[in-house]
C-alpha cells in the first residue's frame, strides 16, 4: 500500500509517498480500506515539529478516516461495511495511507446520507465541537452562545450544534464568511476584522474558543454570571483559568477524544438535516503537500479533504 511519511520536521515538501506492507489488524481490531482522509490544522503543527506529540520521524500523520472494512476479527463489523472515525487519537493512527489497522470500536457506520469525503471531514471537528458545547458546556434550549472563527471547521459545526438544541447563537467571522455562517444557522455574526466582539455581546452563557491569544481573555467581558469559556487551545493556561474563576466564571479546556456515542449522535443530526460538513475542496492522495499549503495559508471554509 501507499503511506505519506516524513523522515524529516519541515515544510510540506518533507511529505513524501512511499510502498508499505499493509497492516495486519489485530483481535479487536479492523483493517478499513481509506476512501477519504480529513485534514486538520492540527497536522501541519505536527509536520513542522511545533509539537512532539507523535515523536520524532519517521512517522504518518492523519486521524479523520472513511471507508469500507476489508478484514476484521471483531464482532461489530463484517468485510464490505462502510465505517469512519478518529481512532487513537491523540497517539498515531497511520491515516495518511490507503489501508489502516484500528480499533473497530472506535469506528462507526458510515449512513447513506454521507459521502466518504463528508465522512471524513466530520470525526475531529464534530467531536471537538459536541463534547466542548454538548459534554463540557451542557448547552441548553434558550442558552447564549458565542462560537469563535465560525466559518472553520470546528466552528461551522459547533454553529450547527448549538442552534439544533435550542441556543442563540452567536459567532464571529469575516465579511465574506457571513452568508455561509447565517446559512448553518447563526442569528448574529460579528465581524471580527471591524466589529469588537467584547463590545457588542454581552450574556452569554456558554463561548467555544478555537483562537486563542487575546480572544480568550476578552470573551471574559461577553460571559454572563456563572457563564462558561471552553477552550480547545488555551486549556493548560492554569492563570488564566485562575482568573475566570476569580471572576465567577468556569473555564474548561477539551482535548477531543474518539468518543462512538458522541461519533452516533452528530451521525443522528445528519440524518435529522440538522448538520452539514461542509467541505472546502478535495485533494488527490498525491497532492497532500498542496493541501497542508492551503491549509496552513488559513482562511478555509469548513474542512480540507484527501481522497484515495
Amino acid at each position: 500500500m501507499r503511506i505519506i511519511t516524513q523522515h524529516t520536521l519541515g515544510g510540506p515538501e518533507v511529505l513524501t509517498i512511499e510502498e508499505r506492507p499493509t497492516p495486519h489488524p489485530l483481535p479487536t481490531e479492523a483493517l478499513v480500506r481509506v476512501e477519504a482522509i480529513g485534514l486538520n490544522p492540527l497536522e501541519p503543527r505536527l509536520r513542522e515539529g511545533e509539537f512532539p506529540l507523535l515523536g520524532a520521524p519517521p512517522f504518518i500523520l492523519g486521524w479523520d478516516v472513511s471507508g469500507v472494512v476489508e478484514q476484521t476479527a471483531s464482532w461489530r463489523f463484517a468485510p464490505g461495511d462502510e465505517v469512519f472515525g478518529m481512532p487513537l487519537f491523540p497517539r498515531a493512527a497511520n491515516a495518511y495511507a490507503e489501508y489502516v489497522a484500528v480499533p473497530a470500536a472506535q469506528l462507526v457506520r458510515k449512513p447513506a446520507s454521507l459521502s466518504h469525503v463528508e465522512a471524513a471531514a466530520l470525526p475531529i471537528v464534530g467531536l471537538t465541537a459536541w463534547q466542548g458545547l454538548v459534554d463540557i458546556g451542557r448547552v441548553t434550549a434558550g442558552d447564549r452562545v458565542l462560537v469563535h472563527a465560525g466559518g472553520g471547521g470546528v466552528g461551522h459545526v459547533a454553529i450547527q450544534i448549538a442552534r439544533a438544541r435550542g441556543a442563540h447563537v452567536i459567532t464571529t467571522a469575516s465579511a465574506s464568511k457571513r452568508e455561509f455562517v447565517e446559512s448553518l444557522g447563526a442569528h448574529e455574526v460579528i465581524d471580527y476584522t471591524t466589529d469588537d466582539f467584547a463590545e457588542r455581546v454581552h450574556d452569554v452563557d456558554v463561548v467555544l474558543d478555537t483562537l486563542g491569544g487575546d480572544t480568550v481573555e476578552r470573551s471574559l467581558a461577553v460571559l454572563r454570571p456563572g457563564g462558561h469559556l471552553v477552550t480547545m487551545v488555551a486549556d493548560e493556561d492554569l492563570e488564566l483559568a485562575a482568573r475566570f474563576e476569580a471572576a465567577g466564571m468556569r473555564f474548561s479546556g477539551i482535548a477531543v477524544d474518539p468518543d462512538p456515542d458522541a461519533l452516533r449522535q452528530l451521525v443522528d443530526l445528519v440524518e435529522k438535516g440538522q448538520l452539514l460538513v461542509h467541505v472546502h475542496e478535495t485533494f488527490p492522495f498525491d497532492r497532500i503537500a498542496d493541501a497542508h499549503r492551503l491549509l496552513e495559508a488559513g482562511h478555509v471554509q469548513g474542512k480540507l479533504v484527501l481522497t484515495v
